[in-house]
């Protein structure tokens, strides 16, 4: 029977301190000194190599005088006779790790604790407690829809947001609108050429989509103001299928019409980091790591786009936040040492303004590169890719690789529905979990309460699959957050999909040959299998369908 759960969301962390503080204990007895700061453990490679190891013995024989395989051993021998709860054999490898083997129960503790936290509270971290955090992302000029490009940037920031959620931190997303400057005053006068029927300006917009914004234009209005009103509502539709919200919209314009750029350009000048030479005004970014001095202000008065995003910048530490994440497109590299360097100008810790760095993507249809759209001219608008393949299959397909490395986005494996099209592998996965328990009510099996079902019963290896896959996710959570990285947790969402998979394969729940005993087990490992799909699929904002 099940005996006592422990605390929610704690058990892989229990496990691990359990460990170290033994392997600890034994170092003590040996009178190893000093003694580590901290034992490190982490999960085998190789399953054949055990449950955990520790390079304990590498990192502390040298210092303390011993040869780190007898050390090991010596190790070895006092945690085996005496061995740290669910620990059956205690193994020296190569140089001097320690592999340790651990019997079954501890992954019956894991589903315990999956089980008594739930979606709300298994997996969860308090690793950014008390830090407030402004994730800024997609922020595309208001001059007409967002293209493919953007829902990487979309997918990227939500689901980071979302991770970082639940390691602990206050977090808020906000996108900027670059509304000032020539393009927006080449998107207004597209706009009422298109109206007026008259040629468009040098450099103007061709997009169709100018001439059905056109059609829309209100007699007497701001064809400025109206139009970055039209392309923001077009931004928000779109972003909104694919489940992005953001908390602030905040305009560029609105800086500008504060004052807060001037303000902003006082606060370089009093701090003697901005400076005035051959009739413009200069930062002088090169003092903090830069490799040339930034105009501010060029000799014809005019803001460079520097400036404005200095003053957006200090706006954003002035309304509290401790951390800015910014997600940016490729082509803004080279933009970040100076941003870095403005911040430290600041008086902040350029640590305290992070920014990721989006590779391009790039759209296949057919083994072909996809056309542009008509409508919006030279890009692939992203509502049409969310109409062809699904704003499900496209946010997960974008979050499946790391952002620094081109993605391709095959429209034919994305919306085939087959086992290597990774959207339809997951989402299946948590759809035939929904299916065993509709035909458990079908058949009027009552489920049992956890103390009440012995787990004792899981042993078969595709059952032990699911549960080491479910004993990850709380150490996969706080990776994600700390390397910025939700694609870990996609490739976590695919590895316990593809448990479940196996176990529907090879383990009958219910039927001839199942005993009420175990079906109340297998039972309850589905359940727990539900709730890490449904934790892992809104960590990266897709649906856990109930059919497919």
């Amino acid at each position: 029977m099940c005996n006592g759960p422990p605390a929610p969301g704690k058990t892989r962390s229990v496990i691990r301190d359990q460990l170290a503080a033994a392997i600890r204990a034994a170092l003590s007895s040996l009178e190893v000194t000093p003694l580590p700061e901290t034992v490190n453990l982490e999960r085998p490679a190789r399953r054949e190599h055990g449950d955990w190891s520790s390079n304990v013995a590498l990192a502390t024989a040298k210092k303390a005088g011993w040869n780190p395989r007898e050390l090991a051993g010596r190790l070895a021998e006092i945690l085996s006779a005496d061995p740290p709860p669910h620990v059956t054999a205690v193994e020296i490898a190569g140089p001097g790790f320690l592999n340790f083997r651990l019997a079954d129960s501890w992954l019956h503790d894991v589903l315990a604790d999956v089980l008594q936290g739930g979606v709300d509270g298994y997996a969860r971290a308090e690793v950014g407690t008390g830090t407030k955090v402004l994730v800024e992302f997609v922020s595309a000029n208001p001059t007409g829809p967002l293209h493919a490009g953007h829902g990487r940037g979309a997918a990227y920031g939500d689901s980071l947001a979302r991770i970082l959620e639940r390691v602990g931190y206050a977090v808020s997303r906000e996108n900027y609108l670059n509304d000032r400057g020539v393009q927006m005053q080449l998107f207004a006068a597209s706009l009422r050429a298109r109206q007026e029927g008259t040629p468009l300006p040098e450099g103007g917009y061709q997009g169709e989509y100018i001439v059905e914004w056109a059609t829309e234009i209100p007699e007497g209005v701001d064809v400025l103001e109206w139009g970055e009103a039209r392309a923001v509502e077009d931004h928000r539709e779109t972003l909104a299928r694919m489940n992005v919200h953001f908390d602030t919209w905040f305009s560029e314009r609105s800086m500008v019409d504060s004052g807060a750029i001037e303000v902003t350009l006082a606060d370089l000048r009093e701090r003697g980091v901005a400076y005035d030479h051959d009739g413009a005004v200069w930062l002088r970014s090169t003092d903090y790591g830069d490799d040339k001095d930034r105009v501010l202000v060029k000799s014809d008065g005019e803001f460079t786009y520097l400036l404005p995003d200095i003053a957006y910048h200090r706006d954003k530490f002035a309304r509290g936040f401790d951390l800015l994440i910014d997600v940016w497109g490729a082509d803004h590299h080279g933009y970040v040492p100076r941003m870095k360097a403005a911040m430290q100008a600041l008086g902040h810790d350029p640590a305290e303004l992070e920014v990721a760095i989006l590779q391009l993507v790039n759209l296949l249809k057919g083994g072909e590169p996809v056309r542009f759209s008509k409508r919006a001219g030279d890009i692939v608008e992203l509502r049409d890719l969310l109409d062809e393949v699904g704003p499900d299959a496209a946010r997960l397909t974008y979050l499946l690789q790391s952002i620094d490395s081109t993605q391709t986005f095959d429209y034919d494996l994305v919306t085939s529905q087959a086992n290597d099209n990774p959207v339809f592998y997951v989402q299946m996965a948590f759809a035939r979990i929904r299916s065993i328990f509709r035909v458990a009510v079908e058949r009027g099996v009552e489920r049992l309460p956890l103390a009440s079902v012995d787990l004792s019963l899981l042993t078969h290896e595709r059952e032990l699959d699911v549960l080491r896959a479910l004993s990850e996710l709380p150490d996969t959570l706080v990776t994600a957050a700390n390397d910025r990285a939700p694609h870990r947790i996609a490739t976590w969402v695919r590895e316990l999909a593809g448990a479940v998979h196996g176990f529907y394969h090879d383990c009958y729940v219910m039927g001839e040959g199942i005993s009420p005993e175990l079906t109340q087990a297998r039972l309850t490992l589905v359940e727990a299998a539900s709730v890490g799909l449904e934790i892992g699929l809104d960590l990266l904002g897709v649906s856990a369908p109930e059919q497919m």
